[in-house]
């Protein structure tokens, strides 16, 4: 003897109708898309302490770097001064005739003025922080 559920072997039945919401979808968020926009030369950073957080960054988030974006005055950096990894909004100015680099903290301390531009080396420019809620 074969037991067999009822309705097997029937054509399924729709039931209730279709959802509104249909109408609207897109399709799903590619995220390397949306945030990523050259996978070559991109990288993610965990964030360590609170220097940065008055931007918004704060202890472990992550970063998405660009190291082919070219670093404008207050971008966010990511820079690597006397061998010390630092996240820091870069600060461009001329001074007399004489371009000057700083690194400011957006915690109220007085910013980094880097007097020779050789002790910094840019890895690359924070394009978009991932905060947890």
């Amino acid at each position: 003897m074969t037991v067999q559920p009822a309705g097997a072997g029937q054509s399924p039945r729709a039931h209730g109708f279709p959802s509104p919401a249909r109408d609207y979808l897109d399709g799903g968020i590619d995220l390397n898309r949306e945030l990523i926009r050259d996978r070559t030369s991109t990288f993610i950073l965990r964030v360590a302490g609170q220097a940065m957080s008055g931007a918004g960054i704060s202890d472990g988030d992550e970063l998405i770097v660009d190291r082919a974006a070219v670093p404008q005055d207050g971008s966010v950096v990511v820079a690597v001064v006397d061998g010390e990894l630092l996240v820091r909004r870069l600060l461009l100015e001329v001074r007399g005739g004489e371009r000057a680099v700083a690194l400011a903290t957006e915690d109220g301390a007085a910013p980094l003025v880097l007097e020779d531009p050789d002790r910094l080396q840019v890895w690359g420019v924070a394009t978009c922080c991932l905060h947890r809620l």
